[in-house]
């Protein structure tokens, strides 16, 4: 293996957007300096499952809303039951 080529690895402080601070171990900039970070991961939805709730409501689902119409013995029962309702309903 080569010698002198790899970058220095010592500690540096990792300072949240809340204030928190931590001390971890890095390549980036000299031992000591701070890296402020700009997104909290604490509190970012990449972070903590927010992401699910965008992913409701997929291809699928939007494939079933305009298909799901289309053939099948439980939609023309579907579709039998409803007419029925507007009957009574009338």
């Amino acid at each position: 293996m080569k010698t002198d080529i790899h970058p220095d690895y010592h500690e540096i402080i990792i300072k949240r957007p809340s204030g928190e601070t931590y001390t971890t171990r890095s390549t980036y900039g000299k031992a000591g300096d701070t890296l402020h970070l700009d997104v909290d991961p604490a509190t970012h939805p990449a972070w903590n499952k927010g992401l699910q709730a965008v992913a409701k409501g997929g291809a699928v689902d939007k494939f079933k809303s305009r298909f799901g119409g289309l053939g099948g013995k439980q939609n023309a029962a579907k579709a039998a039951a409803e007419k029925s309702d507007d009957k009574k309903s009338a």
